[in-house]
């Protein structure tokens, strides 16, 4: 059984990542748009996405809790939120951080899901987890998900160069990071309920089998 919970925003539903999901990972990884400030800027073939998939899976077993999630708007497939521990040295202990990520389909860009998804995953981690901080990376010139970070409550703390084997455009501006920590949310959220509703069984298999 996995140890990630179902969870639930005002418009969207947030299932555990599974195998039923792969043909969705698949569509989000080969769109142009989507893939543009990611890995190599090109789209991915299936065989790619079969590899990640499986690294994706496996974050769910290297802290409880954590994880990625598939979102939905009632049947619609949206796209997928992360909580990962840290997994390089730059980013910091593992133990109470985790890192928030999103990737959603354009044609449900601009429309505030990114950000729906993203709070109530800074929820789970501080309310039902306990985490100590959450931050998330991007490109410098990825405006839109800095966006989305700054709508959610978390701050700009630094901009940082990596090597990467091959660069994108915009890369020589480098990567930035922004977080939040418990305490900060607390103060922002100091009684939040929370968000998601407990799914009956019928309901999560429903999803699940999606």
């Amino acid at each position: 059984m996995s140890p990630q919970a179902t969870l639930r925003a005002s418009r969207l539903t947030l299932v555990p990542l599974s195998d039923e999901h792969f043909d969705h990972e698949v569509q989000l990884d080969s769109d142009p748009q989507v893939i543009r400030y990611l890995g190599t800027g090109r789209p991915r073939s299936r065989n790619e996405v079969e590899f990640l998939h499986r690294r994706r899976l496996a974050v769910a077993g290297r802290v409880a809790g954590l994880g990625f999630w598939a979102g939905f708007v009632g049947a619609s497939f949206v796209g997928w939120w992360i909580l990962e521990p840290p997994e390089h040295e730059y980013q910091g202990p593992i133990a109470g951080q985790a890192e928030l990520g999103y990737r959603l389909l354009p044609q449900y860009w601009r429309k505030g899901l990114a950000s729906e998804g993203a709070r109530e995953l800074l929820r789970h981690g501080f309310n039902d987890l306990g985490l100590t901080r959450i931050f998330a990376e991007t490109m410098a010139v990825n405006t839109a998900s800095r966006a989305t970070m700054v709508s959610v409550g978390m701050h700009y703390i630094r901009t940082f160069h990596l090597d990467w084997d091959e660069q994108l455009p915009g890369s020589e501006q480098g990567e930035v990071e922004y977080a939040i920590t418990n305490e900060q949310w607390l103060t922002r959220h100091p009684r939040t309920a929370r968000t998601d509703t407990p799914l009956s069984s019928r309901d999560a298999k429903a999803l699940g089998d999606m």
